[in-house]
Parts: C-alpha cells; structure tokens; sequence
C-alpha cells in the first residue's frame, strides 16, 4: 500500500467506500454468490440485513423453518471471493447491478 505520492489508493478508503455502498442497500434483495475454495461457489438469494464497521450480515431466503444469517467482511468483495448483486424482484430471478 502506498503512501500520498504512490498510485494506490488506502484500503481503508476502497474498504469505506464498499460499506457505504452496502449501506444503501440494507434491507434490499440481493443474490450472494460466494467462492468456498476447491472450486466450490455457492450461489444464494437473501436480504442485506445489517452492515457493521468491518462485516456485513446477509439474511439467506430458505424454505426451512429456522432463518439462516451469514455473514462476510468488506475484504470479501474487495479480493472478490464475494459477489453481490441487487435483485428488482421477490423471486431473485432478475438481479442485475453488481456491488464491489
């Protein structure tokens, strides 16, 4: 990371700028598709729920009785082992602009 004089922008600032983003969009639709190593993407619809200083909290739609929160660092997005989009409607069938 460099300083002023270098090209690079602080990571705090780039990490900022994603949490006011993700603030935004708290209590919208979104589709979360996240890489779980070993070729393994998981690919699932929920709610932004809440966003905190340094992790996010994603509310996940399953039919199963028992409500399922994950939750993932704003890092997340930045290294893109995170993808979120926005979803216009219920079903999570049209989720068009990307977060990050």
């Amino acid at each position: 990371m460099l300083g002023k004089e270098g090209g690079f922008l602080p990571q705090k600032n780039v990490l900022a700028e994603i949490k006011r983003d993700l603030d935004d969009c708290v209590g919208k639709k979104i589709r979360l598709r996240a890489n779980r190593g070993r070729k393994k993407i998981v690919e699932q619809v929920g709610i932004l729920e809440k966003t905190y200083p340094h992790i996010f909290v994603v509310k996940l739609d399953e039919k199963k009785s028992v409500v399922r929160r994950v939750s993932f660092s704003y890092t997340d997005i930045l290294t893109e082992t995170v993808e979120l989009s926005i979803c216009d409607d219920d079903s999570g069938s049209k989720c068009e602009e990307t977060i990050g």
